[in-house]
């Protein structure tokens, strides 16, 4: 029906997660009709995507080796914000409740495995760190919370207060799709997690 280049595009679209194949034939199409500085821009965005890297110390998405909220002097270094994936730090910076560091765990435990996450990476850094409170802002899912029994587990030898955002997210819900008020909410009344 089309072309081998569109569809081939088209096919491209649909393997990114939640684009399914309508939603992948509109996006080639909105595509298709803009003019040609549009699509180059497009073209040199995808091709800089190279140049991204992950934070040395955090692990969120980074241009350098330190991101910009590891490199600002201004943040509060005796907070630290778990966060399951580098998207779940915007919602928590829009709701300007948090002034600490993060820490991007890169996943979730699954079946107890760690391996593919940075926990290794994180308690290295907490005993290194001056932190006094570490906040566990995984998803409300039961990885989430698997995730975040985990971590308590292996954080309590440090002796530094535990908190868990509280539960004005919904159970199943993502902190990515959280609207400003929730996630203000959920970061200024956290809990101590026990």
């Amino acid at each position: 029906m089309y072309p081998e280049s569109f569809q081939k595009l088209i096919t491209q679209f649909n393997s990114l997660p939640g684009i399914g194949p309508k939603m992948a034939e509109r996006l080639v199409l909105f595509l298709f009709k803009q003019n040609k500085e549009k699509i180059n821009d497009f073209i040199d965005a995808l091709h800089n995507l190279h140049d991204i890297k992950l934070c040395d110390t955090c692990f969120n998405i980074s241009q350098n080796n330190l991101c910009t909220i590891c490199s600002n002097t201004s943040r509060d270094t005796s907070k630290l914000c778990i966060v399951e994936e580098s998207l779940n730090i915007m919602p928590i910076e829009r709701s300007r409740a948090f002034d600490g560091l993060y820490h991007v765990l890169g996943g979730t435990i699954k079946k107890r495995s760690s391996e593919k996450i940075t926990t290794n990476q994180l308690l290295k850094r907490i005993g290194g760190g001056n932190f006094k409170e570490i906040i566990i802002a995984t998803n409300f899912t039961t990885e989430g919370d698997m995730t975040a029994m985990y971590l308590k587990q292996e954080l309590v030898p440090y002796n530094i207060t535990i908190s868990r955002i509280v539960r004005g997210l919904a159970t199943g819900s993502d902190i990515e799709y959280a609207d400003d008020m929730t996630i203000r909410s959920s970061i200024t009344n956290r809990g101590d997690f026990s």
